[in-house]
Protein backbone atom coordinates (compact mmCIF):
# COMPACT_ATOMS: atom_id res chain seq x y z
CA UNK A 1 0.00 0.00 0.00
CA UNK A 2 1.54 2.90 -1.27
CA UNK A 3 1.87 5.98 1.74
CA UNK A 4 -0.60 8.73 1.23
CA UNK A 5 -0.34 12.66 1.78
CA UNK A 6 -2.75 13.66 4.18
CA UNK A 7 -3.17 17.34 3.94
CA UNK A 8 -1.58 19.42 6.95
CA UNK A 9 -2.83 19.76 10.08
CA UNK A 10 -2.13 22.78 12.73
CA UNK A 11 -0.78 19.71 14.28
CA UNK A 12 1.59 18.76 11.41
CA UNK A 13 2.65 23.18 10.95
CA UNK A 14 3.55 22.62 14.52
CA UNK A 15 5.64 19.69 14.02
CA UNK A 16 7.59 20.69 10.54
CA UNK A 17 7.60 24.24 12.20
CA UNK A 18 9.67 22.66 15.21
CA UNK A 19 12.04 20.48 12.05
CA UNK A 20 10.20 17.72 13.73
CA UNK A 21 10.93 14.06 12.74
CA UNK A 22 7.40 12.44 12.09
CA UNK A 23 5.84 9.66 10.02
CA UNK A 24 2.24 9.44 8.97
CA UNK A 25 -0.40 6.74 9.33
CA UNK A 26 -3.52 7.60 8.02
CA UNK A 27 -6.53 4.84 9.18
CA UNK A 28 -10.22 4.06 7.87
CA UNK A 29 -11.35 5.85 11.05
CA UNK A 30 -14.60 4.38 12.90
CA UNK A 31 -16.92 6.31 15.08
CA UNK A 32 -15.92 5.23 18.97
CA UNK A 33 -13.09 3.01 17.89
CA UNK A 34 -10.47 4.87 20.10
CA UNK A 35 -6.63 3.81 19.94
CA UNK A 36 -7.58 0.22 20.29
CA UNK A 37 -9.25 0.13 16.69
CA UNK A 38 -6.44 2.41 14.99
CA UNK A 39 -3.37 0.31 16.14
CA UNK A 40 -5.18 -3.07 15.24
CA UNK A 41 -5.88 -1.03 11.63
CA UNK A 42 -2.11 0.20 11.11
CA UNK A 43 -0.12 -2.81 13.19
CA UNK A 44 0.73 -1.35 16.05
CA UNK A 45 0.94 -2.47 19.42
CA UNK A 46 -1.86 -0.41 21.23
CA UNK A 47 0.26 0.64 23.88
CA UNK A 48 2.64 2.52 21.85
CA UNK A 49 -0.73 3.89 20.23
CA UNK A 50 -0.97 7.57 22.77
CA UNK A 51 -4.86 9.50 23.18
CA UNK A 52 -4.60 12.80 23.39
CA UNK A 53 -7.75 13.38 26.19
CA UNK A 54 -9.41 16.64 26.78
CA UNK A 55 -10.47 17.02 30.57
CA UNK A 56 -11.04 19.42 33.14
CA UNK A 57 -10.19 19.93 36.66
CA UNK A 58 -12.75 21.39 39.86
CA UNK A 59 -12.86 24.73 37.88
CA UNK A 60 -13.51 23.56 34.40
CA UNK A 61 -10.17 24.45 33.75
CA UNK A 62 -9.23 22.52 30.57
CA UNK A 63 -6.10 20.62 30.51
CA UNK A 64 -4.57 17.45 28.43
CA UNK A 65 -3.86 13.75 29.00
CA UNK A 66 -1.60 11.48 26.92
CA UNK A 67 -2.61 8.18 27.78
CA UNK A 68 -1.66 4.52 26.44
CA UNK A 69 -3.95 3.60 23.57
CA UNK A 70 -5.08 0.50 25.89
CA UNK A 71 -5.05 2.43 29.17
CA UNK A 72 -7.43 4.24 31.60
CA UNK A 73 -6.37 7.70 33.46
CA UNK A 74 -7.22 7.67 37.10
CA UNK A 75 -8.38 10.88 37.85
CA UNK A 76 -8.09 10.74 41.26
CA UNK A 77 -4.54 9.62 40.81
CA UNK A 78 -3.79 11.98 38.19
CA UNK A 79 -5.97 15.15 40.69
CA UNK A 80 -3.51 14.25 43.31
CA UNK A 81 -0.50 14.53 41.16
CA UNK A 82 -1.34 18.06 39.40
CA UNK A 83 -2.70 19.51 42.80
CA UNK A 84 -6.21 19.75 41.82
CA UNK A 85 -9.26 18.85 44.11
CA UNK A 86 -10.76 16.70 40.76
CA UNK A 87 -10.51 15.60 37.45
CA UNK A 88 -12.83 14.49 34.78
CA UNK A 89 -13.31 14.02 31.06
CA UNK A 90 -14.94 17.01 29.17
CA UNK A 91 -17.71 16.55 27.37
CA UNK A 92 -17.03 16.25 23.70
CA UNK A 93 -18.37 19.64 22.36
CA UNK A 94 -16.71 21.23 25.71
CA UNK A 95 -13.44 19.60 24.65
CA UNK A 96 -13.73 20.50 20.52
CA UNK A 97 -14.00 24.15 21.62
CA UNK A 98 -10.87 24.13 23.82
CA UNK A 99 -8.74 22.33 21.33
CA UNK A 100 -10.04 22.97 18.03
CA UNK A 101 -10.27 19.42 16.61
CA UNK A 102 -13.25 17.15 16.40
CA UNK A 103 -13.25 14.72 19.32
CA UNK A 104 -11.23 11.55 17.50
CA UNK A 105 -9.08 14.08 15.87
CA UNK A 106 -7.71 16.14 18.82
CA UNK A 107 -3.98 16.44 18.46
CA UNK A 108 -2.01 17.85 21.88
CA UNK A 109 0.06 19.97 18.90
CA UNK A 110 -1.64 23.08 17.65
CA UNK A 111 -4.69 23.09 19.65
CA UNK A 112 -6.95 26.14 20.02
CA UNK A 113 -6.52 27.02 23.62
CA UNK A 114 -3.01 26.56 25.12
CA UNK A 115 -3.70 24.00 28.05
CA UNK A 116 -1.61 22.33 30.62
CA UNK A 117 -0.38 18.69 29.30
CA UNK A 118 0.17 15.58 31.17
CA UNK A 119 1.86 11.97 30.01
CA UNK A 120 1.88 8.86 31.02
CA UNK A 121 5.22 8.59 32.59
CA UNK A 122 5.82 4.93 31.24
CA UNK A 123 5.21 6.23 27.74
CA UNK A 124 8.53 8.54 27.76
CA UNK A 125 10.11 5.18 27.58
CA UNK A 126 9.16 3.94 24.56
CA UNK A 127 11.19 4.69 21.05
CA UNK A 128 8.56 5.96 19.45
CA UNK A 129 4.44 6.33 19.76
CA UNK A 130 1.77 6.75 17.52
CA UNK A 131 -0.09 9.93 18.33
CA UNK A 132 -3.11 11.70 16.46
CA UNK A 133 -1.80 14.43 13.79
CA UNK A 134 -4.50 16.63 14.16
CA UNK A 135 -8.00 15.12 12.28
CA UNK A 136 -10.08 11.78 12.24
CA UNK A 137 -8.21 8.49 11.20
CA UNK A 138 -4.50 10.31 11.03
CA UNK A 139 -1.61 9.47 13.78
CA UNK A 140 1.77 10.75 13.00
CA UNK A 141 4.54 8.77 14.86
CA UNK A 142 7.40 10.61 16.53
CA UNK A 143 9.31 10.25 20.03
CA UNK A 144 7.89 10.87 23.23
CA UNK A 145 10.07 13.89 23.71
CA UNK A 146 8.72 15.55 21.58
CA UNK A 147 5.70 15.83 23.99
CA UNK A 148 8.06 17.15 26.71
CA UNK A 149 10.08 19.41 24.15
CA UNK A 150 7.16 21.29 22.22
CA UNK A 151 4.36 21.19 24.93
CA UNK A 152 5.80 21.43 27.88
CA UNK A 153 4.12 17.67 29.24
CA UNK A 154 4.34 17.17 32.84
CA UNK A 155 5.11 13.19 33.08
CA UNK A 156 2.41 11.62 35.72
CA UNK A 157 1.91 8.13 36.67
CA UNK A 158 -2.07 7.65 36.53
CA UNK A 159 -2.82 4.62 34.05
CA UNK A 160 -4.88 1.90 35.08
CA UNK A 161 -4.88 -1.25 32.89
CA UNK A 162 -7.96 -1.62 30.32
Amino acid sequence: MGAKHVSETPATQILKANKVAFTEHPYEYLEHGGAQHSAEVLGFDPFTVVKTLVMQDQDAKPLLVLMHGNRKVSTKNLARQIGAKSVEPCKPEEASRHSGYLVGGTSPFGTRKVMPVYIEESILALPKIAINGGRRGYLVGIAPQVCVDLLGAKSVHCALAD
